[in-house]
């Protein structure tokens, strides 16, 4: 975009304030509209469950500053439905009409619901992504009484370690063979299941929830071993999908494979129904799904990688992208941590794409593991646990082996 201009910015979580500091750093000195979906603004979300849950944390704790001199336009409880690209204008819920110069998509991701079968009971169902989400939680933990959690990736363990902490009773399903076997692979996983076990959780695995006990309020689930499972309060740890239905009419490519989100380029430039770079709009955090090399040999493949990292480490290239200025083109490493059972589980790269895990260190006794990841040859990840210092090295090894096969555009 040519000139001071005016920016909108859909997404008032991090990935937004993030690129909303990031332009008025690199100059920016127009018109600035940050429109969220809540009714208020940027907080950090991996608090929620790691800490707002356990009453360590009070949810107003979450907030992220603001910057000095930021002279943004808030537009806090509204939701964007429709993109026009070719008016450059946005239309929100309340038919408010943005116009503009440049445009930021970060809407973030919203919780998978549940998919069926049956329909669960009117209360005592929750998921996690928001504040509010956050508090309901955490007063339902508070009244005490049997957690289920549905789904054993990394929102479902924590949440089970902060209702264990709790002294509540924690049953914790999955059709997976291991707890985050997706994300950290069978090795960490079953690692994992015995740390779960041995802190009490009910850990349930190769079983599904078939039906709810309960009309009005839960009393439990059935599963489908055939096994009832009390329960007063359940959480549906069922992944993330990105916010960008609404730009399903824009003429924007959304990568339709599970991760989701607006196809970009390495500077986070969206791609256009022809695949070409849209100057005037880019993407950034949950939304974005920018191309990585590590997957295969061939084309980089699009991925949303949906880790708090990516909309801190991208924020400057998106913005100099939209203000038409050099600036990084080369993808960072994205990086992951989870707190959960006394065990600070930090990884870097993206280990769910290995075919193989090798374990570097394994000490059962101090809860001490290093594990890398590698697809072929290559190395694609690395996991730590209570070993964070390991991590350095390997997120350089990693990077070498990224940018090798980066062609930025």
């Amino acid at each position: 975009m040519n000139g001071p201009g005016s920016v909108v910015v859909v997404g008032a979580g991090l990935a937004g304030l993030r690129a909303s500091t990031a332009l008025r750093e690199r100059g920016f000195t127009g018109g600035l509209t940050v429109v969220g979906d809540e009714p208020h603004g940027p907080y950090d979300r991996p608090g929620l469950s790691k800490a707002v849950l356990t009453g360590r944390r009070a949810a107003a704790d979450t907030d992220l500053p603001i910057p000095a001199g930021l002279d943004a336009r808030w537009r806090l409880g509204r939701r964007a439905v429709a993109l026009d690209r070719v008016g450059r204008r946005l239309l929100l819920d309340d038919d408010t009409v943005l116009g503009y110069d440049g445009l930021v998509i970060a809407t973030g991701a919203a919780a998978r619901p549940w998919p069926g079968p049956g329909t669960p009971p009117g209360s005592g169902v929750h998921t996690l992504r928001g504040r509010e989400d956050a508090l309901a939680l955490r007063r339902a933990l508070t009244e005490g009484g049997p957690l289920l959690v549905v789904g054993a990736g990394f929102l479902g363990s924590e949440v089970a370690s902060a209702a264990r902490a709790l002294e509540l009773p924690v049953t914790l399903v999955d059709a997976a063979r291991q707890p985050m076997e997706r994300a950290v692979g069978s090795v960490v996983g079953s690692v994992l299941a015995d740390v779960q076990k041995a802190a009490g959780v009910d850990l349930r695995l190769g079983t599904t929830v078939t039906g709810f006990l309960g009309r009005q309020a839960l009393e439990g689930a059935l599963l489908s071993d055939g096994t009832r499972v009390a329960a007063r309060t359940v959480l549906l740890a069922l992944g993330a999908r990105p916010n960008t239905d609404w730009l399903r009419d824009s003429g924007l490519r959304l990568n339709e494979g599970t991760s989701g989100g607006v196809s970009c380029d390495h500077r986070g430039r969206a791609l256009g129904a022809d695949g070409r770079p849209t100057p005037d709009i880019v993407v950034l955090g949950d939304a974005a799904a920018p191309p990585h090399p590590l997957p295969g040999d061939g084309s980089p493949a699009h991925l949303g990688i949906g880790h708090w990292s990516e909309a801190v480490d991208r924020a400057d290239s998106v913005a100099a992208a939209l203000l038409g200025q050099e600036g990084p083109a080369r993808d960072t490493v994205p990086s992951f941590w989870s707190d959960q059972f006394g065990l600070r589980i930090r990884s870097v790269g993206l280990p769910q794409l290995a075919d193989r895990a090798e374990v570097r260190e394994h000490d059962p006794v101090r809860s001490r593991m290093e594990v890398a990841y590698h697809r072929g040859p290559r190395i694609v990840g690395a996991l730590t646990v209570n070993r964070t210092s390991r991590l350095a090295a390997h997120r350089e090894r990693i990077s070498r082996e990224w940018h090798q096969r980066t062609a930025p555009v």
